[in-house]
């Protein structure tokens, strides 16, 4: 039985194939600080969180207003917890000031469908770069990454790397970008000029070896520089320690079900200092949690079955974590972001 998600989201559509890792191991580093991403949280290993969401960006059904997301994918929280979306097929970048609920502010894009300067086609996902005060762009329509100044005045951005089907981008205390190549099946390294991209995860085809990645989706970067994968048709999160040749599977891999053992199209994740991870496990509507060696997830929110109320979530995609350990997850089918907070 194929999922509205299958269905309605043709570009995503992919063989849904179960893998069967030869070799199923884990090993966890102990991921630093990173000054692009709020890593330096300490979440106790057994926190727990508000089991009712409370909307801090869009919910008022699918829309193009500024008080409203049509199936928003990544996004990022800043220092101050400003909510940065990549609000996809409204084609902008849309911020949402912390206890202002009512209406964003489009920081990118929104001018049309297309690919000026000036425009977004299907943006998947977003980060800041504080040291340029910048928005850094998966442009996924436009096969490109862009870059826009966070500057007043700003109408146009820059493109950092073309011909890339981008849909995941994060960036290490170094300032080197990682981004994820959804139609290659693997993740490079880029200084912030766009060239001498490095291979760091995947680049042997489409597959489910340890080698492999199957449409990588979000990604996660710690100080050592190890690459943390969605691997979404592999239903697997991925590690790939620096220079390594293949990666080890840190969540899921055993299969596409709702068993706390697997995951079902992972998608947005998050490393916090004790080495905990916390993925979106989108087609069972509920985010998870391992902590380091664990041969199964926990449940942390979500998994109540697929609908709007407060302790639902439908489809869940990007998801972050602010500096006092509140939860954020792009709701992607319900047009809104949830935060939970930490107990």
């Amino acid at each position: 039985i194929k999922t509205a998600a299958a269905i309605t989201e043709k570009f995503e559509t992919n063989t849904r194939k179960i893998p069967s890792p030869q070799d199923y191991r884990r090993s966890y580093g102990s991921p630093k600080s990173n000054e692009q991403e709020n890593t330096t949280v300490n979440i106790p290993v057994n926190a727990k969180w508000a089991q009712q969401g409370v909307t801090v960006a869009g919910g008022h059904r699918l829309g193009s207003d500024t008080n409203q997301l049509n199936r928003p994918r990544g996004l990022f929280v800043d220092d101050d917890q400003t909510v940065v979306v990549a609000d996809y097929y409204n084609d902008r970048i849309i911020q949402w000031k912390k206890g202002d609920t009512t209406n964003g502010q489009v920081v990118a894009g929104g001018n049309s469908k297309g690919s000026g300067l000036n425009q977004l086609n299907g943006p998947a996902d977003v980060l800041i770069d504080k040291e340029m005060d910048s928005l850094i762009i998966c442009d996924w329509r436009n096969r490109r990454v862009v870059r826009w100044s966070r500057r007043n005045g700003t109408t146009q951005g820059e493109v950092l790397v073309d011909n890339i089907r981008c849909w995941g981008l994060a960036m290490d205390d170094q300032r080197y970008l990682y981004v994820s190549d959804y139609e290659k099946h693997e993740v490079r390294r880029y200084q912030l000029d766009g060239k001498n991209g490095t291979l760091v995860a995947g680049g042997n085809g489409k597959g489910d070896r340890l080698n492999q990645l199957n449409d990588p989706y979000y990604l996660f970067v710690d100080q050592q520089q190890t690459v943390y994968v969605s691997d979404y048709n592999n239903h697997r999160v991925m590690k790939w320690t620096k220079g390594a040749k293949e990666g080890i599977v840190v969540a899921g891999g055993q299969g596409s079900k709702s068993d706390p053992k697997e995951l079902l199209y992972p998608q947005g994740l998050f490393v916090d200092t004790l080495g905990t991870l916390y993925v979106s496990d989108f087609d069972n509507h509920r985010v998870m949690r391992w902590t380091q060696g664990a041969y199964q997830g926990t449940k942390i929110v979500g998994g109540n079955g697929r609908g709007i109320e407060a302790k639902q979530l439908e489809y869940p995609r990007g998801l972050s974590f602010d500096r006092l350990g509140n939860l954020y997850v792009v709701d992607c089918f319900n047009h809104r972001v949830q935060r939970f907070s930490i107990e």
